[in-house]
């Protein structure tokens, strides 16, 4: 799972994902990002916008759902009925600087930063969708995608956050990629050698 991450100088997000400056006042930093916050996410045109994280589906009865949803399975996010429009659909991206996972044992866990070797900003695989009120009001939310982990996250837990190639995040934002089966190929671990794990 992905329960907690971190924007560290987040200004870079508008050069390292391409959003224009316009959006500059919507974004701050955050060193300790949890599910029901609002948080910056990337969507088509690169156009910043504010999200509560933890999906709340348009059809949704109860907006209290979100709080449950604030990942979505890589192995299952184009069957599910909450996750497989928005596949298709309304993906963003999710900028931080690092995530956290606790490892050890019960009442002696250690709290892990995960992030890139290099320091440089990444961007998780997230989906959106909008969801009004009974009063008529709109709340954008939003998920992080995750996946199986890779050799740095396996001794911690066993799921981490789906990180974007920088090669993948164009094709991730385009309203033209709509097949699963491109889409789903993209929901990967991210290469070993490229995060670090340390602890926080």
């Amino acid at each position: 799972m992905c329960g907690r991450y971190e924007v560290i100088d987040g200004k870079r997000v508008f050069t390292r994902f391409k959003v224009p400056t316009q959006y500059a006042s919507l974004f701050d930093d955050n060193l300790d990002i949890r599910p029901t916050n609002t948080v910056p996410a990337i969507v088509t045109d690169h156009e910043l916008q504010l999200m509560r994280w933890g999906l709340i589906p348009s059809w949704a009865k109860d907006p209290k759902i979100g709080s449950k949803m604030f990942n979505a399975r890589a192995e299952t996010v184009a069957e599910k009925p909450s996750f497989k429009k928005a596949l298709r659909f309304q993906r963003c991206i999710i900028p931080a600087s690092a995530f956290f996972e606790w490892k050890g044992a019960p009442g002696a866990k250690v709290k892990q930063r995960i992030a890139r070797t290099d320091g440089e900003l990444f961007g998780f695989a997230g989906l959106y969708d909008t969801w009004k009120s009974p009063d008529g009001q709109s709340i954008a939310t939003c998920t992080i995608i995750t996946t199986t982990p890779n050799r740095v996250l396996a001794p911690i837990h066993n799921r981490m956050p789906v990180i974007l190639l920088p090669d993948d995040e164009e094709a991730w934002l385009s309203p033209d990629l709509t097949e699963f089966d491109p889409i789903v190929s993209m929901l990967k671990p991210y290469p070993d050698d490229l995060l670090e794990a340390r602890v926080a």
